[in-house]
């Protein structure tokens, strides 16, 4: 009996290891592209698929999407697991052409369609408009990617449901990134370092949004896109995170920017919040 028992679960072990590795094999391979035909002129946006509480797990398309918006460039989203040639999300096909990377796809739409968003901002206002948006993105955003992926107290395993035994896949995911923010540098100091990066960074955009609508008075501009995208995340997909709880006390003002900002350029946010529905909703916008 306990020979069966053991073999049994050996078994086990052995399926629910080949069902992993081919569920890892499918996110983190290379497939090959198939092309969508659209219009001429309208931007393929190519991003994960969408979450429980926010129209992107990643605050890079939710800040690319939100700008295509601003903009009124014309666009479908296609949600799947496809990198771009960089190895990052999201990516762009426009006019049979890929661009890579969210900052150079705006500065090149910026280019193609003769956008200015930044157009009521003075020099030293856009300089300002800048060095914020580097600091949210190369710096708050990796203390969201530790308290998301890192620090065993999170939450955000809840927001992964559908992937199939998504505990061996966290562990995968974590490993990885663990390596990366150890490069970076900010992966080399301690869980209570890491959260005071995050407060101070926080509390400084805080001081400086005070009671303006957005960044630079009662209109959005371009960077408006970037601190949505980023700030979007800590409010509505960090729960009981130390970001999340700062937002809500003390530097409420950030909640409610993330509201201004979501009733301005997302009326549909509802339809665009995980499921089949949101997703055939969002790819209409041409």
């Amino acid at each position: 009996m306990r020979i069966q028992v053991t073999r049994t679960v050996g078994a086990v072990t052995v399926a629910v290891a080949a069902v992993s590795f081919i569920t890892l094999r499918k996110l983190f391979t290379k497939k090959k592209h198939v092309q969508i035909a659209v219009a001429m002129d309208t931007v393929v946006l190519h991003q994960i698929g969408r979450s429980r509480y926010a129209p992107s797990l990643s605050p890079f398309p939710l800040k690319l999407e939100t700008y295509l918006r601003f903009a009124n460039i014309p666009y479908v989203s296609v949600h799947g697991t496809d990198m771009s040639p960089k190895g990052k999300t999201p990516w762009i096909e426009l006019n049979g052409e890929v661009f890579s990377d969210s900052s150079f796809i705006i500065e090149m739409l910026n280019k193609k369609f003769d956008v200015d968003l930044n157009k009521h901002l003075s020099p030293s206002e856009r300089g300002t408009a800048r060095a914020f948006q580097k600091m949210v993105e190369e710096n708050l955003y990796w203390t969201l990617v530790y308290a998301r992926w890192i620090d065993p107290r999170s939450t955000f395993m809840s927001l992964m449901h559908e992937f199939p035994f998504r505990n061996l896949l966290l562990k995968f995911i974590a490993r990885k990134i663990r390596k990366v923010m150890n490069g970076h540098g900010i992966g080399r100091h301690s869980d209570e370092e890491i959260y005071h990066i995050a407060e101070k960074d926080i509390m400084a955009i805080s001081a400086f949004l005070g009671d303006k609508k957005f960044m630079f008075g009662d209109e959005p501009c371009e960077e408006d896109c970037a601190m949505f995208g980023m700030l979007a995340q800590l409010v509505w997909q960090l729960s009981d995170s130390p970001q999340e709880k700062l937002i809500k006390g003390e530097c409420k003002n950030l909640e409610d920017y993330c509201v201004r900002m979501k009733e301005r350029f997302w009326p549909d946010w509802d339809q665009c919040i995980m499921g089949e529905i949101g997703r055939a909703s969002c790819r209409e916008r041409v």
